[in-house]
């Protein structure tokens, strides 16, 4: 992401899941009206538990990997295991394969936007997205020494996966009382500074090829894992969906999360960005206030689960709240 100035275990993945270079997908759509999606449980009742320290386990996998930045084998090797756990955790699992386009012409392949939906039966739908690609470089360390080396990317990249993962997790025992579809965005953070054109990638394909898919709300998480989390409102979102940031921020309050605070903040070049100009109702839940951002110290002692527990608690609550 950008603050803005004022101013696999098949090949994609040879057919195990669906694949498309389309919408939401077509696929997805298709079988919407037709396809009961069974779980666990049948979807009402009181929020279920989420669990942070899981979730931190999730953030520590995706850093055991290595590093993610496309064209990696840390990259490829995600993308396998993002697949496999929404696999493993029940998802009508889809891959959106595409190609990114630099402002430069030069081009990202092997790029994908991995795909969970639960509930399918479901018309009234939620999405939940984050983006699970890492910085080629450390552009923002202090030492010039460091500023080619990758970035490792426990806050920026494995944070809000973990939390999405953990979601899915309960949503495979939990049956939601409404659709949740959980979209994790490829090709995110490669950028060159100055040039926003050049990241969001993954989230700007999606945007292009929505195919009349309109869930009532969108809500990203990015950088959510520090252990110092302060949550304000971003200024994209403010601006494009004020009645969600009012809903999601009352759902924090009412569970005594100080984390998130109705301050203003920035206003930042993320996900939920292209979504907005789609005409998508979408937030970014984001703190862009982290002293580690781009540099070698993103690394997995700098985030806790109890900042994931905060975030994770409020957007099952959010779900929940939709019966």
């Amino acid at each position: 992401m950008r603050l803005l100035n004022s101013s696999f275990k098949k090949e994609v993945f040879s057919g195990r899941w669906a694949v498309s270079g389309g919408g939401v997908l077509p696929a997805f759509l298709a079988t919407l009206v037709i396809l009961a999606f069974t779980t666990a449980s049948c979807g009402s009742g009181e929020t279920p538990a989420f669990d942070g320290e899981k979730a931190f386990f999730f953030l520590e996998e995706q850093c055991d990997i290595g590093y993610r930045h496309p064209g990696s084998p840390g990259h490829r090797e995600l993308q396998r295991y993002l697949a496999d756990r929404l696999d493993e955790y029940g998802a009508n699992l889809s891959l959106q394969p595409f190609t990114g386009v630099l402002t430069t012409g030069d081009t990202l392949r092997n790029l994908v936007n991995i795909i969970g939906n639960y509930n399918m039966d479901s018309h009234r739908r939620i999405m939940l997205g984050a983006h699970f690609d890492t910085r080629p470089v450390s552009d923002m360390d202090p030492d010039p020494a460091n500023r080619t080396t990758p970035v490792m990317g426990a806050n920026d990249g494995a944070s809000g996966v973990a939390v999405l993962l953990e979601i899915a997790r309960v949503l495979q025992i939990h049956k939601p009382p409404v659709g949740v579809d959980i979209i994790l965005f490829d090709g995110e953070d490669y950028g060159d500074a100055g040039v926003p054109e050049d990241f969001c990638l993954g989230s700007a394909w999606f945007a292009r090829n929505l195919k009349g898919y309109r869930p009532m709300a969108v809500i990203i998480i990015d950088m959510i894992g520090d252990s110092d989390l302060r949550i304000p409102v971003e200024g994209y979102s403010l601006s494009a969906s004020p009645r969600l940031i009012d809903e999601v921020y009352s759902i924090a309050e009412r569970l005594g999360y100080k984390q998130f605070t109705r301050d203003r903040g920035p206003t930042i070049v993320d996900d939920h960005l292209p979504l907005i100009q789609a005409g998508l109702r979408a937030i970014d839940l984001i703190d862009f206030d982290y002293r580690y951002w781009h540099t070698i110290e993103d690394t997995p002692d700098k985030c806790s689960p109890a900042s994931l527990q905060a975030v994770g608690d409020v957007l099952l609550e959010f779900i929940w709240q939709q019966e």
